[in-house]
């Protein structure tokens, strides 16, 4: 049987069969965890939506089967069957939308794009007791390539994107209140921003960070600027710079607060991907550079996740999954098979620990989504 090794950190060699894994130690001490198959998705999607509901399903909404083949579909994925089952369709087939849990449980699905020339405006929310989506108010303004932000004060921010899905990038940002079904204008960033990545800080204010603020392919004006949002006051204020301009990347809080932010591209999109990450520290307010990733990655907004004992997973932009170690600022490839879908697939923390990888597509974009799912075990 035709094998393939992979060398860990802690020097033992995982050894992957065709039908078996099998782990083989040579040095002793812990792995770097592996990513094994789980079911299989009723639908291949790419840059869907993936929100662990309160009841530790995952809800796997909209995204894109092929270019220009855009769902409204959806499922859920048990973990205790290690199953996914079809639920009631989205009002409206989005890629790219923004997403948010809610207080309640509930799940609000904003903008996005539907194939139509411009992106939506529309919003609908996830009822977990119905398990149907319901429409809700729209946002102000059409929006692909926003972010969605969970506030502590129980409303939504959402930020930035386009109006087209190439063109128009906003600066502008608004908030859902899930009181009153509605959205209503806030402060906006200083800099337009789409394929833009962002956290929520400890203090409850956001992290905005790159993207893509001007231009068209191959012309586009990727950012090195962050700024952040102060939910007290509505505004956001600038703060420093990254040490690289990137897009399409992506960013995790992590245990001691800061925010690392992980690949990316540059305006040569393919050509300019990245595997350098950096390191946003709230407290002085400027980022570092952190470790180099064994793989240059973009196109890996949902494909990032912090594990339970504070080390980061990345799942996406590249075959091979590897973990992030800040304790020891390094990055150790993870066992297990290669990936054939990891652009724009999503990477889902359980209430176990193990974390759900979901769809994307892989080398060749004209193949497609996959229909696959990976779990991954510390």
């Amino acid at each position: 049987m035709e094998k393939e090794r992979i060398r860990t950190k802690h020097g033992a060699w995982l050894a992957l069969g065709l039908g078996t894994l099998t782990l083989i130690f040579m040095a002793g001490g812990a792995t770097s965890g592996i990513l094994a198959p789980t079911g299989d998705p009723t639908t291949p999607r790419f840059h869907q939506t993936a929100v662990l509901l309160a009841d530790n399903r995952v809800l796997i909404a909209g995204g894109m089967r092929a270019n220009g083949a855009i769902e409204a579909s959806a499922e859920l994925y048990d973990p205790a069957s290690g199953r996914f089952s079809s639920i009631a369709s989205m009002h409206a087939p989005r890629v790219g939308a923004a997403s948010a849990l809610l207080t309640d449980g509930k799940v609000l699905i904003a903008g996005g794009w539907d194939g139509s020339p411009g992106c939506l405006a529309a919003a609908e929310v996830y009822d977990t007791a119905g398990r149907v989506f319901r429409a809700t108010g729209a946002m102000r303004t059409p929006r692909c390539g926003a972010l969605a932000f969970a506030l502590k004060n129980g409303k939504v921010l959402i930020a930035g994107g386009s109006l087209t899905t190439d063109d128009a990038q906003q600066a502008s940002a608004e908030l859902y209140d899930p009181k009153t079904g509605t959205f209503s204008p806030t402060g906006s960033m200083h800099v337009a921003r789409s394929s833009f990545a962002g956290a929520v800080l400890d203090d409850g204010k956001v992290l905005v960070m790159g993207g893509w603020s001007a231009g068209t392919h191959p012309g586009r004006t990727v950012e090195a600027s962050a700024e952040i949002y102060d939910p007290a006051t509505g505004r956001f204020a600038r703060t420093g710079s990254m040490t690289a301009a990137r897009y399409k990347m992506g960013a995790v809080k992590l245990a001691n607060g800061r925010v690392f932010v992980v690949g990316g591209s540059d305006n040569r999109d393919w050509q300019g991907t990245l595997s350098s990450t950096e390191i946003y520290d709230p407290q002085s307010g400027k980022f570092t550079r952190g470790a180099g990733m064994t793989f240059r990655r973009f196109k890996l907004p949902d494909g990032v996740v912090r594990l339970g004992d504070g080390r980061v997973l990345v799942t996406g932009g590249a075959e091979r999954a590897e973990i992030y170690d800040p304790a020891a600022n390094t990055f150790t490839p993870a066992g297990g098979a290669a990936l054939d879908g990891f652009y724009f697939s999503t990477a889902t923390k359980l209430a176990s620990g193990r974390v759900l990888v979901v769809g994307g597509y892989g080398e060749d974009p004209g193949a497609g989504a996959v229909r696959h799912a990976w779990l991954y075990s510390p």
